[in-house]
């Protein structure tokens, strides 16, 4: 039986690891929502082969400036699991579209993402231990 690691402190190289990643994340969807938004005419171009609408942009500009917000707030564990659920969903839809369509050579920035969103989540989550996000790291 594997030891009950909800009350188990965590190291501070996973403190480190958590609040590095969801720095990281949370600025990327900072400014991909922020230029989804804005919708410029070359990210709009490059949206064409993809097929989906321009407005479709606006749309996911809001879910991921939504999710920031999300996780930032203090308290509301259900609310950050919707988040990074969003994440999740919205960066696989972003593989699988670039798959599909044949610019599979636009993919990896999604996948990098992809990558910092479950980072995060396993961090920021380990076994339900109570992680201090961008806290002082002291020796």
């Amino acid at each position: 039986m594997p030891p009950d690691t909800s009350t188990a402190p965590v190291s501070r190289r996973a403190n480190l690891i958590a609040s590095l990643s969801t720095a990281a994340l949370l600025l990327l969807m900072t400014l991909s929502g922020a230029l989804y938004l804005v919708s410029p005419p070359p990210l709009l171009r490059a949206l064409e082969p993809l097929g989906y609408p321009a407005y479709f942009l606006r749309l996911l500009g809001i879910a991921k400036l939504l999710g920031v917000v999300a996780l930032l707030a203090p308290g509301r564990p259900l609310l950050k699991e919707w988040a990074y659920a969003g994440f999740t969903f919205d960066l696989l839809a972003a593989l699988a579209s670039h798959l599909v369509t044949g610019t599979a050579s636009h993919a990896p920035p999604a996948l990098f993402a992809l990558v910092l969103v479950l980072t995060s989540y396993r961090f920021a989550h380990r076994g339900g231990a109570r992680v201090e996000l961008f806290g002082r790291v002291t020796p």
